[in-house]
């Protein structure tokens, strides 16, 4: 399993001020680390360069202490991301998403199928599998979202404000697959703005007016 450090970076997009300055954290395996602040306090902003889809403008961002040189050397290491806007394809079933992923990751159809069907199934998808993506509830498509993620069974799971659609007994579903994830070896790092959600976690990083705290 992956260690992911992110040493005295700075985040933005374009000329303009960095969203997020002198960052320092590190996702450890078999933890979980909360990235908390409010709306627009840079925490996707923060996931993006950890799964290398946002370049700093300055510090590192090492896996197992080696520079993570983009999303394609992210994947390839074992980085997964759950983004925030899930990323679904409208057009596929529930299931395909799913397996669509694992194939482009390496899976064989038939391993993929499988997993698709244990994945959604553990996300309490099983009947929506054959669905259009489009005809899921919000709260679905969050949880078909998560399904993919888990599938992938990666080795940095990096999971975006996941819980923000979902019931109180769906969150505690997820919280626990996000635990038992890190509990396989995997580095969970959750992005949140739910305190309990937070608190679930080992550690948490508090963003707010361009900085970073550890703050447990």
């Amino acid at each position: 399993m992956r260690t992911l450090t992110i040493k005295d970076v700075d985040l933005g997009y374009g000329p303009g001020d960095p969203v997020l300055r002198g960052v320092t954290v590190t996702a450890r395996p078999g933890e979980l680390l909360a990235v908390t602040g409010t709306s627009g306090a840079g925490k996707t902003t923060l996931l993006a360069a950890m799964a290398g889809v946002l370049r700093p403008r300055a510090g590192q961002v090492l896996v197992d202490g080696s520079d993570l040189a983009g999303r394609d050397h992210g994947v390839a290491l074992g980085v997964v991301l759950i983004p925030q806007e899930n990323a679904l394809a409208a057009i596929l079933t529930a299931a395909e998403n799913v397996a669509v992923a694992m194939m482009a990751t390496g899976s064989d159809p038939a391993a993929a199928r499988r997993t698709t069907a244990e994945s959604l199934d553990r996300l309490g998808l099983a009947g929506q599998a054959g669905q259009l993506v489009e005809e899921l509830s919000g709260g679905q498509q969050q949880r078909t979202a998560i399904a993919r993620g888990l599938a992938l069974r990666g080795d940095v799971l990096l999971a975006d404000e996941v819980t923000s659609e979902l019931d109180a007994a769906n969150r505690q579903k997820v919280m626990d697959l996000l635990r038992a994830e890190a509990a396989r070896g995997a580095a969970v790092v959750l992005a949140t703005h739910d305190p309990e959600a937070a608190a679930a976690c080992d550690h948490e990083l508090h963003l707010a007016d361009g900085t970073a705290v550890l703050v447990r």
